[in-house]
């Protein structure tokens, strides 16, 4: 199993387009801190950092399928479906608050588990079944809230969009808090099964991993983030809206794509998604500071990720020529 580990931190940093993205951020915050006087006040970085957590937290979902050679669509209706039944059902206060992520964990996590055995079991198509989950739970969101509304207690508003002690914004810890589970499931075997699967499945069959029950378990932990997504984006618009997960049924592999992780399976992580999440939301800021029309926003983010994957791309193949130089 050891051969099968994936490459050391360090070599993932440089080698999966993920110091492209920290430079790309980089550049984008100076551009940012010129034209804003207040960039760097803790309202607006707390501000960046709740904008970007619930597409953060969906691209560190959808990058653990993809790591599998697999794409999922249902994160557009997951997040929806979730959005409304935390605000429809969730109550008041702390325990409101605690009921309404039980809800969006254990709903998320039990559609992403069907598509997985689905999917793993009776060699569905992903991309095929994905989408007719999304298709399914964004009418169960119509059924539910067949408009916005819903009622959010002030708890889950000001308590999950401020910061901790003052100091640290709760997104931002709960970003560090994804990845540090992370880097903890990436020292398990289903972990190490992950990327194997991904590189070659039928390499890792022969040395013992257990494919179908790693996908199912990846598409499970999936729905688990498109939840928390949902739930995040609850408290953020303070409602529930039956189409609010429409636009990341895109900007999730945007991200994803942004991150530097491979659509081909078996290369990447989730450190990368998160950040294309962030970088995606800075650049919409940086957008509107300098005073570009909204209308051409799609066009920037577009270019930006071409650009992205283009030096990404060079990126792992100088890598890959010098381990094979090595």
């Amino acid at each position: 199993m050891n051969m099968l580990r994936p490459d050391p931190w360090y070599r993932r940093l440089f080698g999966d387009g993920t110091s492209v993205i920290i430079a790309l951020l980089a550049v984008l915050f100076a551009i940012f801190a010129g034209t804003q006087n207040d960039a760097l006040t803790q309202s607006v970085l707390t501000d960046i950092f709740n904008n970007s957590l619930p597409l953060a937290l969906a691209a560190a979902g959808g990058t653990l399928v993809v790591l599998t050679r697999g794409f999922d669509l249902s994160v557009a209706g997951v997040v929806s479906l979730t959005n409304v039944l935390v605000a429809v059902y969730a109550g008041d206060g702390p325990f409101g608050a605690l009921g309404g992520l039980a809800i969006a964990v254990i709903v998320g996590g039990l559609l992403g588990a069907v598509n997985g055995v689905l999917i793993a079991y009776l060699n569905l198509q992903s991309i095929a079944l994905t989408l007719s989950s999304m298709i399914v739970c964004s009418g169960a969101a119509l059924l539910i809230l067949d408009a916005p509304g819903g009622s959010v207690s002030d708890f889950m508003i000001y308590a999950l969009t401020d910061q901790l002690a003052g100091v640290i914004p709760v997104a931002l810890a709960i970003a560090i808090v994804v990845y540090l589970i992370w880097v903890l499931l990436l020292r398990t075997n289903w972990g190490v099964g992950l990327y194997a699967i991904g590189a070659d499945e039928t390499a890792a069959v022969l040395a013992g991993v257990p494919a179908a029950r790693t996908k199912v378990i990846a598409y499970a932990l999936a729905g688990v983030c498109y939840g928390l997504a949902g739930f995040m984006l609850t408290a953020l618009t303070a409602t529930g809206t039956p189409n609010v997960g429409d636009p990341y049924l895109l900007l999730v592999f945007a991200a994803i794509a942004l991150g530097g992780t491979s659509f081909s399976g078996g290369r990447g992580g989730i450190a990368g998604s998160m950040l294309g999440a962030l970088t995606l939301t800075l650049l919409q800021k940086v957008l509107f500071s300098t005073g570009v029309s909204s209308f051409y926003t799609g066009i920037f983010q577009g270019a930006v990720m071409i650009i992205a994957v283009v030096i990404a791309a060079i990126s792992a193949r100088i890598s890959s020529n010098r381990e094979g130089h090595a």
